[in-house]
Parts: C-alpha cells; structure tokens; sequence
C-alpha cells in the first residue's frame, strides 16, 4: 500500500461510517490505524474518533514533527506530531533512506543507538522501546547496530559515533524536559548534532517513506540479529580514559578531605558520575538516595531541570549540610548538563548560573593549559566558544589572555560542528558552552557533557582549596580581573503560537511597518540584530554574520548603556526566554550599580516588549 492508499487492515466500511466529513482527515485517521501497532496509541485515536472529537484529531495527525534545536522533542502519545512507536520508525526510515545516498559504506560503518529512562505506561512508550524500534528499522535494512545494552548519558552516543566510525546516532532523549516527553536527537558522522541541510533533507526523506516497511516493528532484532553488537563496556571504558586527559592534579584529588554530593535527578548519570570521580582519583560523590535510581516520573522534583536552582537541588543540599560536604553536583535526567551549588561561609547555599560556571570553566581551562603547554605553543591557535545568548565573559578572558573567542547560533548542534571544523583545521578548542548549563571540557565529546564537566568543577574545587578559595570567591577574583558579566535569563510559558508570533511581528514592526524599536522605556538601543530574517543594524550591509534561521524567534538588542539582551523562542519547550548582560570594563567593579541597573532594564524589556498581561504569558515562578 503506498502512502495515500487504503489501509489493509482495518475495516474500510467501519472507517467510512466514521468519515470526519474532512478528507485530509480521513486520510490520517485510515494511516495512523492501518499503520500503528502499539495497541495503546492506536486506542488513544480510535477513542477520539468514536466520541468525535474531530479537532484533537487534526491537532495530533495533520501535522508533523520537525527538527529543533535538539532534534525531535514532543510528548508522547498517539499522533503524527507526538513521540512514539510510529513516528520513532518513520523517523528512522527517513534516515536510513538519508544515509543510504550520502554514504556507500553505511551499511558497514553502522548506525549507534542510544537511550535515557523515560517512559509513559498510558502509550506503552519508553525510551528503550522507541531505541529498539529505531534499531529494528536499520537492521531489517542489514545495517550494523551499535545497540546500547542499557540506558546512557546522551553525550556516549556522539563519542561512540567518532570513536566507532559509525555514519550517524540516536540518542532517544527529553533531556530535562516534564516527563510527558521524549525526543530524537540525530548526530551526523563528525561526532556533532546534524544541522541544516542535513535535518531539512532528512523531513523530506520522512515524508518519501511514512508507511511502516517489513520488519520495522520487530524490536526482537536487537536481540537475535548478527548486525546488533553492544558498546557499552568499549565506549565506558575508552571515554573515562579519555577524561583523564582533562585530569591535572590527580595526587591533590586522592588526598582531599573535601567531600561532594551527586543527583542524577531520577536519570541516567550515577553510576557514569560514579566512574567519572575514580578516573580522576577521588573517592566517589555521595549520591542523594532518592534521586540515584531512574525514575520517568521524576517523583521528587516539581521539574526534572537542574537549571530551575534551589527549589528543585533541595534533597540534595540538605544531604549535603548533614555530610559537611561544601559542594553539589548535579547532572540532568540523561547527564547532558551540569547544575552546581557550593555552600558559603554564612552557611547559605550559592546555586551557581550557567554563565558563572563558564567564567570559572574558562579561567580553569585556560590556566591549566598556559601551565601544561609546551614551550613553542602559540595561544592564538586556542579557541573558546559560546552562543550568542550566553554571557561574553569568555571573549572578555580571551582578549586578554589572547586566544580566540568565537560565538554561534543558540543550540550546541552549533557549537559541536564549529569546533570539529576548527580541530580539522589544526586548531585547538579547550572549552565551548551555552547558558543553560551546557559545557563541554576538552573535545573527546563534541556535545555539552554533564558527566565530564560534573568532575572538573570537583577537581577545580580540590584545587582552590588549596590555594584557601571556594568557587565563589575565585570567581569575583575572576570577574576583577576580566570585568564584571552581570547577566539574567528567565522565561515566561506561551501555549499558544500565534500569540508568540504577534509579539515578535510587533517589535519588527514597531514604530511603523520594518521598523525596530530605537528604545525601551528610557533606554536608548543601539542596535538590533533579528536572526529569524537575517537583519543586524550593526553590519554596513545590515546582513547578520551569524546564520539565519527562520524556523525559531531571536531578536538581539544592544543598548547605549552596555547592556546586550535576547528574546527568543526555546527551540525545545514552550517558552519565550530572555536574557541580558551588563559587561563591565576591567576595575569598574561596584557590582551593586550593575546589578540595579539590569534589574530596572529587564523591567522594561518585559514591560514594553513582551506585556505579559496583555500576551496572557505565564511568569516562570508561577
């Protein structure tokens, strides 16, 4: 049966006395119950068809999944624009029929599957039946499977791509998204997430080939074929040796007294943070007992986001106070992302941002390669990377110090595929990072690690201690000597599309048709630069450097003050995210004025740009 033909086993004559009175519809409604096997996802349509709920249907089948900043991400459920069995397969047929054109030697080289803990027992859908399918679909196609055995830190799979030189993988992942959802992240062959064209022609190949093929549903394959080998004790093994390699003051982290407490937030991070400590020398981190074991239901945390700060590491620094251990780590549900926490000396906890673990990251890495490199090595072939909405703190470090300091797109798809094309060409990348507390320490892995950066932050603590320094107080020697980065990120929540798209219509139009505003409140804007349609006020030609992507909202503005703040979309959640920087010159350090003077703008930001009252947005502590 071809794609817009009769289903063949289904009752035709039950289907059209069920006829929705829309064709398109029909049609959908005929696929989805001649092509799903999963019996609950097939029941969850046929439900809404016989009680007639003809709009929920159009919502869950006449539109598709598309790639965003980290692959496939959607609830699970029934529907072409949900996560599961159905749309996992087609996923995977659209990429195999991808990387069958593009590479002669695939069926060789092989095909890496990964997958976290999540699940929902109302779809019958979890992380590792959407892997297995997704490996069932490659090796009916006699395609070699590098099949995971059991659950992985997502950063395992783009390593296991480079180091088996497999063409692609899958990491079926939400990362720290509600437990409702589950996602399909797609590395390409250099170790990096795919970027366009790849994910474009990928959709397109989707769309060739959404009829299930012969053998795509038999998940038994992973057990019985030939084709499927397992990684895990290969990958494991190479990947902790390989993070020794960032390992700098082994003997100080066998002796310290200094003592860290880990939660893996109901994921996959604890016993690969367990390893992690021992490569490097330590004794293990004190796991939180309730947090150590996955869980898809995340049952101790409002949301499984390390980012979200205090309210949800409250298991984890009340263990901590009762060890006396001074520092907490703490990796997100598939140990992508790293949240850390020190306690100060008035006994209150200092919940570090993203931004400020990078100026800490930065100083770190850069310090210990100025103190281990060679004689002739030349710091202008050093690099260090951020996105455009993460703090300039590195490019303050790098104009001093003298390295490079590149920034790209929000997204680390962006970040890992500019680094390989920089090691390609001979240079050298000690650290790269976006906000939302994702780094990456040294290159074995081209994606944000939590795993790696988790026992860097331990082993930069054992040695400031050392020197009688917590992480808070090196990082304001950090911020005197570079200058002050007082930066702010929040969101608001926006269920509604259309609403986010008005907001960002109106601030292109905003004094009259294509045109930005020249001010907020009383702040004068210098410049606008508009990433959605390629605009940037700065550039003579008024074209944006950085490349255009016109399927999510950014628009940049730079203020008379200093101050440089972002809106954009989140490529992953509903979200309309905000953020903002005050950089201050090298000794203008009241920090208090700084902060004041943010606070008052990103008032107006809010106020004049996004009206949550007016727009119905939902402020991020409600």
């Amino acid at each position: 049966m071809g794609e817009c033909g009769a289903p063949g086993d289904v009752n035709s004559n039950v289907l059209v006395a069920r006829s929705t009175g829309d064709a398109q519809l029909d049609k959908a409604v005929w696929q989805w119950l001649s092509w799903d096997k999963n019996q609950k996802t097939k029941e969850q349509i046929e439900s809404l068809l016989q009680n007639g709920k003809h709009k929920e249907l159009r919502e869950r089948l006449c539109c598709r999944l598309t790639f965003g900043t980290a692959g496939l991400r959607s609830a699970m459920g029934a529907g072409f624009c949900y996560i599961n069995d159905l749309t996992v397969i087609q996923s995977t047929q659209g990429i195999y029929k991808y990387l069958e054109r593009n590479f002669s030697d695939f069926k060789q080289r092989g095909f890496v599957v990964g997958y976290d803990t999540r699940g929902q027992v109302t779809s019958n859908c979890s992380s590792k039946k959407l892997a297995k399918l997704t490996a069932a679909v490659l090796l009916a196609k006699d395609v070699l499977v590098y099949f995971f055995s059991t659950y992985v830190p997502t950063p395992f799979v783009p390593y296991a791509v480079q180091q088996l030189g497999a063409v692609a993988g899958v990491m079926i992942t939400a990362s720290h998204n509600r437990k409702e959802d589950n996602g399909y992240k797609v590395y390409w062959e250099n170790g990096a997430q795919i970027t366009s064209p790849h994910d474009k022609e990928i959709i397109k190949c989707i769309e060739e080939c959404v009829e299930p093929w012969n053998g795509s549903w038999n998940e038994n394959l992973v057990d019985t074929s030939p084709l499927r080998q397992d990684p895990l004790k290969k990958i494991c093994d190479s990947y902790m040796e390989d993070l020794t390699k960032i390992c700098y003051h082994r003997e100080l982290n066998v002796q310290t007294n200094l003592k860290f407490v880990h939660t893996s937030f109901h994921g996959v991070g604890h016993d690969y943070v367990q390893l992690a400590f021992k490569a490097f020398g330590f004794q293990p981190p004190i796991p939180v007992p309730e947090q150590k074991d996955p869980d898809p239901d995340f049952s101790t945390v409002k949301c499984p986001n390390p980012e979200e700060g205090e309210s949800v590491l409250e298991l984890s620094l009340r263990l901590a106070e009762k060890e006396n251990a001074k520092v907490v780590v703490a990796t997100d549900p598939d140990a992508d992302r790293l949240a850390v926490a020190e306690q100060q000396e008035n006994g209150c906890w200092k919940v570090f941002t993203g931004n400020e673990l990078a100026a800490l990251f930065g100083w770190w890495m850069f310090s210990r390669w100025k103190e281990n490199c060679s004689q002739d090595a030349d710091v202008s072939n050093v690099y260090m990377l951020a996105t455009t909405v993460s703090s300039k703190i590195l490019r303050a470090i790098a104009l001093k110090e003298g390295f490079h300091f590149e920034e790209t797109l929000p997204g680390f798809k962006w970040i890992g595929s500019r680094v390989k094309n920089l090691l390609d060409n001979g240079k050298e990348v000690l650290f790269a990072f976006e906000e939302s507390i994702g780094f990456m320490c040294g290159t074995s892995v081209l994606d944000k690690d939590g795993v790696s950066a988790a026992v860097v932050i331990a082993e930069m603590a054992t040695y400031l201690q050392g020197q009688s320094l917590s992480l808070a107080q090196k990082l304001v020697d950090i911020y005197e000597m570079y200058g002050y980065h007082i930066s702010k990120t929040s969101y608001f929540l926006c269920y509604d599309p259309p609403t986010i798209k008005r907001i960002f219509e109106r601030l292109r139009n905003f004094d009259g048709p294509q045109s930005y505003p020249s001010c907020c409140g009383i702040y004068n804007i210098l410049h606008v630069r508009d990433i959605t349609t390629g605009y940037d006020s700065s550039q003579l030609n008024k074209k944006s450097v950085l490349p255009v992507s016109k399927s999510s909202q950014m628009i940049t503005f730079t203020f008379q003050n200093g101050c440089v703040a972002t809106l954009r979309t989140s490529g992953t959640e509903p979200k309309i995210k905000y953020y903002a920087e005050m950089c201050a010159l090298p000794g203008h350090s009241d920090r208090s004025v700084l902060e004041e003077e943010l606070q008052k703008l990103i008032e107006a930001l809010i106020e004049n740009f996004l009206e949550p009252d007016k727009n119905g947005l939902t402020w991020r502590s409600a």
